[in-house]
């Protein structure tokens, strides 16, 4: 390059103070920078030396948008409308304002410079023309920017809205919100969201206009929120009458009528197709494709917070129920032979969905072994629920097992989710389940074969996936035959039984559970572990225990609060032989009190050796003797080795 010449914007000649036109073009260069509309009256004054100018634009009436000096003055309106029509600016002399300018922009709103001051003449008009220029297409571009910054605060207020959803615990509140707010947002009547229930083959729609509890199940494959799902394809219908995919029994059944809808489908983050997203009737006209693009934007949203919503709702029931089974400790303590085969069974039977009736008396811990049943199953993840028959009558016993509407009964205010469906996808446990009425023990029957319930004053078929497990302490083959417990629902129920035996049949579980308990409750009591002396551990082992388990723990429970020693002894045990059992009460006439002894000492040993476990040494220890005396003791009584040990 063998010549050239460079300059740059300072070095411009009109740039240079002694040029006329350098200040109006670093006006120009001002108002290009300017990134309010307030900087630019303020820049256009100080320029033309006046202490007032208006930015003014025709909304029906002339308003200022932005202005610098007395805005209180009277408006020159028919000058202003005179100078858009004409496209022309014009000085003149007004009465208040003294000189002035009145300049058009070519913004679009055609908005009209003000300027008034005393050093203001007509000569200017050519400078005011060309700012007005400048002014005008400033303004668009500021109130392009504008726009442009209130879609995006639109959008920061749906990703709040979308933040606020996530904090969402129940998905019914949810789905009702999310209805409720793409309803307001998209200028739409009513709105719905369908979830899609794969393994019944069915939708959820929520809210569901006059239907009981707001929910409406209806199959996957009708209507045109079927087609959107199985097509994965968003749906405009401007004349839902006119379309034969609609389904007009909803109207029907709510009273309302809808004139044109708009179907999206719904997608978790793997692209499966969990529902649709309806609105429903658009308040002005008919909807159009930017609808359709601004409801997907909402669903996508909604989708998200749906699932984040059911799987949080997942958590909390099984986090709750894992938090229980800690709490109370669920572990099937003991070596006997019967509670190692009860393991074993209990191993066996979990993996199985079938229905397994719990048998023993009351206390010996049928809820540990159903809890375990469920804890070792494929359900451990999903709620275990628990229901007492025999603390409710047969009314409270169907509301609480299937549920109930608004309105089922007297002080049935609102609807009421049974046991049945708090228990989807887990296990339901029926304790003392012979005490059920005759009409609940039919209704369940229904569910065990049918996976079905309806709720209490309801017509709604809702599928149902639980696990029973039942308890009793009652024989109920004795009931069966007393037509006080239907036998198909016996015979439905004891596919597998499973009997716990009673703590007094196996004395050897007796310390290994006391010390389970006690090692618990010294920690809740937030003391220092306990230890038995060995009088506390024989007093322990003699006892009968007709509690079972649950007479132990809560000895357990007591003595861990309110024993002061460093270990239990004897004396800390001597409230479990109360209330008093009465001494002669198995008194049988005509024997006398030499047999009687006789009886008892036989009784005892036997006693003794079982709960040594057949060990003839340890069993002699227990009694005080020696081992050769406990067999002489023995020949006395005629009682032989073989009868003692178990």
């Amino acid at each position: 390059m063998d010549e050239s010449r460079w300059m740059s914007w300072s070095e411009i000649p009109w740039m240079q103070r002694n040029s006329p036109a350098a200040s109006l073009i670093r006006l120009v260069d001002r108002l290009l920078r300017d990134e309010q509309l307030s900087e630019i009256v303020t820049n256009v004054a100080a320029e033309f030396g006046v202490a007032n100018c208006l930015l003014l634009v025709r909304e029906g009436t002339w308003k200022i948008v932005a202005g610098r000096g007395d805005q209180g003055t009277s408006l020159p309106n028919t000058l202003l409308g005179n100078v858009i029509d004409r496209d022309a600016a014009v000085w003149f002399r007004d009465k208040t304002l003294g000189p002035t300018l009145l300049v058009p922009t070519p913004s679009r709103q055609q908005h009209v410079l003000l300027l008034a001051g005393a050093r203001l003449t007509g000569d200017l008009l050519d400078e005011a023309l060309a700012v007005g220029r400048v002014v005008g297409r400033r303004v668009d571009e500021l109130l392009r920017t504008q726009s442009v910054e209130r879609h995006a605060e639109r959008l920061r207020s749906t990703l709040k809205l979308a933040r606020s959803f996530a904090g969402e615990r129940d998905t019914q509140h949810l789905l009702e919100r999310l209805a409720e707010e793409s309803a307001r947002l998209l200028g739409s009547d009513r709105a719905s969201i369908f979830i899609w229930d794969k393994e019944h083959n069915q939708l959820v729609a929520c809210p569901a206009l006059g239907v009981a509890d707001g929910r409406l199940f209806l199959p996957d494959n009708r209507g045109i929120v079927g087609d959107v799902i199985h097509s994965r394809s968003p749906v405009i219908v401007d004349d839902a009458y006119q379309d034969p995919r609609f389904d007009q029994s909803v109207d029907k059944r709510s009273g309302y009528r809808t004139r044109n809808l708009l179907c999206v489908p719904l997608f978790d983050a793997a692209e499966n197709c969990i529902g649709a997203f309806e609105l429903i009737n658009k308040v002005s006209g008919d909807f159009t494709p930017e609808d359709q693009l601004a409801l997907e934007d909402f669903g996508i949203q909604a989708a998200t917070a749906i699932t984040n919503t059911r799987e949080l709702e997942s958590l909390v029931r099984s986090n709750r129920q894992l938090t229980e089974q800690v709490s109370r400790g669920i572990q099937i303590v003991g070596e006997s032979p019967a509670i190692k085969a009860l393991r074993g069974t209990i191993e066996r039977l979990a993996a199985t969905d079938l229905p397994v009736l719990v048998l023993g008396e009351s206390g010996t811990g049928k809820e540990v072994a159903a809890q375990a049943l469920h804890q070792q199953g494929p359900r451990v993840n999903s709620p275990f629920v628990a229901v007492n028959c025999a603390a409710l009558t047969e009314t409270l016993l169907e509301s609480e097992l299937f549920g109930h509407e608004k309105g089922a009964f007297t002080d049935a205010h609102d609807a009421h989710v049974g046991k049945f469906e708090l228990a989807e996808g887990g296990t339901l446990f029926l304790d003392e389940i012979g005490d059920m009425s005759l009409g609940g023990q039919s209704k369940l029957l229904r569910v065990l074969e049918q996976k079905v319930i309806t709720r209490v004053g309801g017509t709604q078929i809702i599928p149902v996936n639980v696990r029973v497990l039942a308890a009793t302490n009652a024989h109920l083959a004795d009931m069966v035959r007393e037509k006080k417990f239907r036998n198909d629902l016996y015979y439905r129920l004891s596919v597998v039984t499973v009997e716990l035996p009673p703590l007094r049949e196996r004395p050897e579980d007796i310390l290994p559970l006391a010390k389970f308990f006690l090692e618990r409750f010294c920690r809740d009591a937030k003391r220092s572990p306990l230890n038995f002396s060995p009088d506390a551990e024989k007093r322990l082992q003699m006892h009968g225990w007709p509690g079972n388990v649950r007479e132990l723990r809560n000895l357990m429970e007591r003595i861990a609060f309110l024993t002061t020693g460093p270990r239990v002894e004897s004396e800390d045990l001597a409230f479990i032989l109360s209330p008093k059992k009465d001494a002669f009460e198995d008194l049988i006439e005509g024997v006398s009190l030499t047999e009687a002894t006789e009886n008892f000492q036989c009784e005892y040993i036997k006693r003794a050796v079982k709960r040594m476990q057949g060990n003839m040494s340890e069993a002699a220890e227990f009694l005080g003797l020696h081992r050769s005396n406990l067999y002489r003791k023995m020949r006395q009584l005629g009682m032989e080795v073989d009868d003692v040990k178990p």
